[in-house]
């Protein structure tokens, strides 16, 4: 029995997963949660096989949180769902050590087989993530990485919530860091894109999906 814990911030899409995966008669959901706060707390708590993660929670990064559930449970495998396409996040989602990514809108025997897949030890690849992971090791090895390609986990976190329009003194609070700190990370951001302001910043994470 493959025994799930699904973490997504709408309740509606928690219920639907739930009541998606308990009509497999091998996949039982024995946790929810809606923050990556509920998350930890259930990961250290309930036992389970695998974690169904979607990337965007309220207070916290999603790949932030793999980080966290990994060093707790480094064994745990962690599927990631998203609304976000592919070849935006899934590179970064795999380098944090997520077992899968996929897409909300991927049809019921896919999610069905991914749950299936990474709950059991295996690794779940798309064939366009597949395809993404071969081009970013060219493009690492060629120097042709895209600006936000460029940055670190934490800064692409920054730039995720300066695109979504939050205030330095919301991601400081939000991410635990000083507004000092936040600050130095939007200026190294803009010049590592070559970007001159926020606004430049939002219209480009808005141009390449990076936000919804």
């Amino acid at each position: 029995m493959i025994r799930v814990i699904v973490a997504d911030d709408h309740m509606l899409v928690r219920q639907g997963l739930r009541r998606l995966l308990e009509d497999a008669p091998d996949i039982e959901v024995v946790g929810e949660a809606g923050t990556g706060q509920e998350t930890m707390k259930l990961i250290a708590t309930v036992s389970c096989s695998l974690l169904l993660l979607d990337i965007s929670l309220p207070d916290r990064n999603g790949l932030e949180v793999l980080k966290d559930v990994h060093a707790l449970r480094p064994h745990l495998p962690v599927l990631i769902l998203s609304v976000y396409p592919e070849d935006q996040y899934a590179i970064r989602a795999f380098r944090a050590g997520a077992a899968g990514y996929l897409m909300k809108a991927a049809a019921a025997h896919e999610l069905l087989d991914a749950v299936r897949r990474t709950g059991q030890g295996s690794k779940y690849i798309t064939p366009v993530v597949a395809e993404k992971l071969a081009e970013n090791f060219q493009n690492r090895r060629s120097d042709t990485q895209l600006p936000h390609e460029q940055l670190s986990d934490r800064e692409f976190e920054v730039l995720e919530r300066i695109a979504k329009g939050f205030s330095v003194a919301e991601i400081s609070k939000t991410l635990g860091l000083s507004p000092k700190t936040i600050s130095t990370y939007r200026s190294r951001i803009l010049q590592k894109m070559g970007l001159k302001n926020s606004a430049e910043l939002m219209h480009y994470a808005f141009e390449n999906q990076l936000v919804s």
